[in-house]
């Protein structure tokens, strides 16, 4: 299911809602701690998005919460890894949630949007596929989104931290 087909939160059934919000208020009070222990400054908003919780640590300052973000993102994908951990040995259930920091991924989104329809144009008029370089879990997803919004099909090859996504123009039978 692409995140355009996912169901939006109003959409949501109520138990599934609740789970969702419990998730994001666990990972929230992590997070909270976090940051007080690393005598850091910020704010997490919380959100229910494509059917997952969504948090994001915020600044007045976004620049003091780079080194939260690391190069590429590293520490970022990290601290969501510790996120979903704490929140499932508090709750018993493996979580899906997002994290973002200063709109880091928010950003790398627009951008990943923007090489995946350079490369759909590439595909498209050359009839045949196109192998990306290495991404993350997350940035892969971005790019399976907007290959199937395009009509196209697409899948991961490789083993991490080497996968990457392989886009196939549509196949007339």
């Amino acid at each position: 299911m692409s995140s355009t087909d996912a169901p939006a939160a109003e959409d949501q059934a109520p138990d599934e809602m609740t789970r969702l919000e419990e998730e994001g208020e666990v990972a929230a009070d992590y997070l909270e701690e976090f940051l007080d222990i690393a005598d850091l400054d910020g704010d997490i908003d919380i959100d229910i998005d494509h059917g997952r919780a969504a948090l994001e640590i915020v600044a007045d300052d976004a620049a003091s919460l780079r080194h939260l973000v690391g190069k590429e993102g590293e520490v970022l994908d990290a601290l969501q890894e510790l996120t979903r951990l704490a929140v499932q040995a508090r709750t018993g259930e493996r979580s899906r949630l997002m994290l973002d920091i200063a709109g880091f991924r928010a950003q790398r989104k627009v951008e990943l949007t923007e090489l995946a329809t350079v490369a759909i144009a590439r595909v498209k008029e050359s009839g045949e596929e196109l192998s990306m370089d290495p991404l993350n879990a997350f940035e892969r997803k971005v790019v399976h989104d907007v290959v199937a919004a395009a009509g196209l099909t697409s899948d991961s090859r490789g083993t991490d931290p080497e996968r990457y996504v392989v886009i196939r123009p549509v196949e007339v039978s």
